[in-house]
């Protein structure tokens, strides 16, 4: 059998592809948001896992910053990057949440084409404390917000609320 190695410019997914991928877990994670009782938004929690609202609060930290920092070599948190568009970013309820999610979105599909394509391979510090390259750091945030999502599907059967087919990430929201 052949040894073959793939070149540094071998593509299996493109940026655009990447984007479309992540924008469905995306909305597939808003669905649970609209699932979500609000009561218990705030307060429910099982074997001292955090409540859904600080998972969301997390990925708020984590999606728009990120492709902020990559193409701007910035790397700031959230609130002072969605600050000037006057969206809170500390929601009070599930309409705020969602108004939240909504321009965080919004912000992604600005942002993610000026991301060069042939940056992903390229190594950065995140945040001024995580290393790896481009496109590890992007896919550790998608990979994050699938695993606490996770924990929302939890919640949620532990609630009696039926959730959303973890299967259906389309596009026609």
């Amino acid at each position: 059998m052949e040894n073959t190695t793939l070149s540094a410019t071998a593509t299996a997914i493109t940026p655009e592809q990447l984007l479309k991928h992540w924008q469905g877990h995306r909305g597939l994670t808003r669905r649970m948001i609209e699932a979500f009782p609000e009561d218990q938004l705030f307060t429910f929690s099982i074997g001292g896992m955090r409540p859904f609202s600080a998972l969301l609060m997390e990925f708020f930290s984590m999606a728009f910053p990120s492709v902020y920092g990559v193409v701007t070599g910035e790397w700031v948190a959230n609130d002072v990057l969605l600050k000037d568009a006057g969206v809170e970013t500390k929601p009070t309820n599930k309409a705020e949440f969602l108004q939240l999610w909504d321009a965080v979105t919004e912000k992604l599909n600005e942002w993610w084409p000026k991301i060069n394509a042939a940056d992903f391979n390229k190594e950065i510090k995140a945040f001024d404390q995580y290393d790896g390259t481009v496109i590890g750091i992007l896919l550790y945030i998608i990979d994050n917000e699938i695993h606490h999502r996770g924990q929302a599907y939890v919640y949620l059967r532990a609630l009696n609320v039926e959730p959303p087919p973890f299967w259906d990430r389309s596009q026609d929201l």
